[in-house]
């Protein structure tokens, strides 16, 4: 498993079917999520600094935990991760 599936996997709470592979995976992500919530999930995948992530999408914290929960709320909605499924 992947840096982005291990990632997407944490956060759904149940997943029923296996993740598509990385390049699908990445696909149907950028789809479903705005530019800075896919940016925000690499950056969780690859373990950056969130602070560097803020500074470069202009982020403040409270905006960083907004798009952070909205993300979270995303990913968990039946029809998004069934198009993230296999």
């Amino acid at each position: 498993m992947n840096k982005l599936q291990k990632e997407v996997t944490r956060h759904i709470k149940k997943l029923i079917r296996p993740l598509k592979e990385e390049e699908e995976l990445r696909l149907a992500l950028k789809a479903k999520l705005t530019k800075k919530e896919f940016k925000l999930l690499e950056c969780w995948a690859d373990g950056e600094d969130i602070n560097e992530l803020k500074e470069r999408l202009h982020l403040d914290s409270d905006r960083l935990d907004e798009l952070s929960l909205k993300l979270i709320k995303k990913l968990n909605q039946e029809k998004i991760k069934q198009q993230l499924c296999d």
